[in-house]
């Protein structure tokens, strides 16, 4: 196990092939058909398919041959823990929204995130149904591209920026479609003309990200894999995601548990 720092430069390397592994990964979730899969409920009692697993294996078996030596922590290979004194380790959910994905709906996703010296570097973002992914990588900038069938990358990405909190129009709010709170409701209820977006997975970062949404408040108890991937695509795009007080969120190796017991992402750095 390596426990060197990927830098910057290196992983603007990574970015391209790992975007690949994102794509396979969600073409593994769409080859098994919705309908008839089987749904198990964890020991948290969160809930996994032959979906999840399938694109486990991808990632797995991706990052074992793209960044060897690397420690890669999973959902679902986190019983393992994730060792002290990790400079550098990826963080991996092989399909967030699976309770969106049982539903029929497209809002699930495939996250990679690349995290250095306790905060996320580097994000993909993969919406296999939608047929999209984000990406980026923090001091380099972000990214949206298109997937077409079968998990090609198609065409050339499209660079995103978030957008400045709108005076005097309305603020745009991400919020979850499986998780609501009484926190985000306040929190809503606090920004009087807020539009609400109801959206499932991850795509929450990204709509930030992209400047179609402002902000995406998460008051909640959440887990790490659930947030890395995010974070670094909207850091990438300009914004920030802190606590609610405005404080960074530790993602260094064996601070604590998996757990993330609340975060807000900003589009605008001087908003909140």
């Amino acid at each position: 196990m390596n426990s060197a720092a990927i830098e910057r430069d290196a992983a603007v390397k990574l970015l391209g092939p790992l975007t690949e592994l994102v794509a396979q990964a969600g073409a593994a979730i769409l080859a098994i058909a919705r309908g008839t899969v089987e749904v198990t409920d964890k020991a948290d009692g969160s809930p996994v398919t032959a979906a999840d697993l399938a694109a486990d294996r991808v990632i797995a078996a991706g990052l074992t041959r793209l960044a060897e030596g690397i420690f890669a922590l999973s959902e679902e290979s986190c019983g393992r823990g994730l060792p002290r004194g990790l400079r550098s380790y990826f963080l991996v959910d092989p399909l967030d929204g699976t309770k969106e994905f049982i539903a029929g709906r497209d809002e699930f996703t495939v996250n990679i995130g690349l995290v250095t010296d306790g905060a996320p570097l580097l994000g993909i973002v993969g919406a296999p149904a939608l047929g999209r992914i984000w990406r980026g990588v923090v001091g380099h900038g972000a990214e949206r591209l298109e997937v077409g069938p079968g998990g090609a990358v198609a065409g050339t990405a499209t660079a995103i920026r978030t957008r400045r909190q709108p005076d005097g129009g309305p603020c745009v709010v991400a919020v979850s479609r499986s998780h609501g709170d009484p926190a985000t409701a306040a929190f809503v209820a606090a920004r009087p003309g807020a539009v609400c977006q109801s959206i499932g997975s991850a795509v929450k970062f990204c709509r930030v990200a992209e400047g179609t949404a402002d902000v995406y408040p998460r008051l909640g108890p959440t887990s790490l894999w659930d947030v890395a991937a995010g974070q670094a695509v909207v850091a990438a795009a300009g914004g920030r995601v802190t606590d609610s007080h405005g404080r960074p969120i530790d993602f260094s190796a064996g601070s604590g548990d998996f757990i993330i017991p609340e975060f807000i992402a900003w589009g605008d750095p001087a908003a909140g």
